[in-house]
């Protein structure tokens, strides 16, 4: 069996985090293979016979179609809803100016293998959703992730964006099915998550307030950064849970630009949110 490998470097993780990937393609792909190099053979022969130039681009985009099958092993990029929020999840009965997302196993590899138990939160219906890239979404690692993973994403051009981020409970304590009061205070989680909340490093003076919220038996620590340096944006607003066998990590972030009108919207969508 032939191997690829790969090593990829997200903005997500901390500069010190390399994600290294092995990607087997088994005998199973060669069909994929030999569709290509039968469809490249196709456009030399048609290129003697004299077919048009248009005819044979359009062969090549069909083969070169098939390329993400092969490196991937079948699994493209997932797919998100390029489209408004508000034109397919339900109103807000608290707050109509929002609708609720709540996830589902048919949202994320994670949800569907039981490592995420199900989360919900408030969004604006002008919100759409943005794609997560296997690479990123852990697709390749259920169910045992040695690193963390991006669930869903969701942004606005005005306003900013949010993401959920999911890490093995392992990689913050030896407990089993800790509690996140057990895995530390508030400054010592955010000191290992930072670097998911910021999208490169983390910075202790960063960390302008935080907060215990508790809701039933779960609690959820919050955090207000101002993050100048942060690729996620100069503001983000966290809060963080650990349910199962996971922690998981909600990031609102904005510019200077889009925290001056959208701060009180990111702030109610980061306290809807529960797990």
């Amino acid at each position: 069996m032939a191997t690829v490998s790969l090593t990829l470097l997200s903005p997500l993780f901390s500069n010190s985090s390399k994600s290294s990937l092995k990607l087997g393609i088994s005998n199973a792909n060669n069909a994929n293979q030999t569709s290509i190099q039968e469809n490249l053979n196709l456009i030399c022969i048609d290129s003697k016979r004299g077919v048009s130039v248009s005819q044979r681009r359009e062969t090549l985009i069909k083969g070169l179609a098939l390329l993400p099958l092969v490196v991937f092993g079948g699994t493209p990029i997932s797919e998100a809803r390029e489209v408004e929020v508000g034109s397919y999840l339900p109103p807000s009965p608290s707050d109509p100016s929002f609708v609720v997302f709540k996830a589902s196993p048919k949202d994320t590899p994670a949800l569907r293998a039981g490592n995420v138990q199900p989360y919900q939160f408030l969004i604006p219906p002008t919100w759409k959703q943005s794609r997560v890239a296997n690479i990123l979404s852990g697709n390749y690692c259920q169910p045992k992730c040695a690193e963390p993973w991006v669930e869903v994403k969701f942004e606005d051009e005005k306003q900013g964006k949010i993401q959920v981020v999911a890490s093995p409970l392992i990689r913050l304590t030896n407990k089993p099915n800790a509690s996140i009061e057990e895995i530390g205070n508030p400054e010592k989680v955010i000191a290992s998550l930072g670097p998911f909340v910021t999208g490169n490093s983390y910075d202790p003076d960063e960390l302008l307030e935080t907060s215990v919220e508790k809701r039933g038996q779960q609690t959820y620590y919050k955090y207000v950064l101002e993050t100048p340096f942060a690729l996620t944006g100069s503001h983000n607003l966290a809060k963080a849970t650990a349910k199962g066998s996971t922690v998981v990590l909600f990031v609102a972030s904005a510019n200077d630009k889009q925290w001056s009108t959208s701060q009180k919207t990111l702030k109610a969508m980061l306290d809807s949110f529960e797990v």
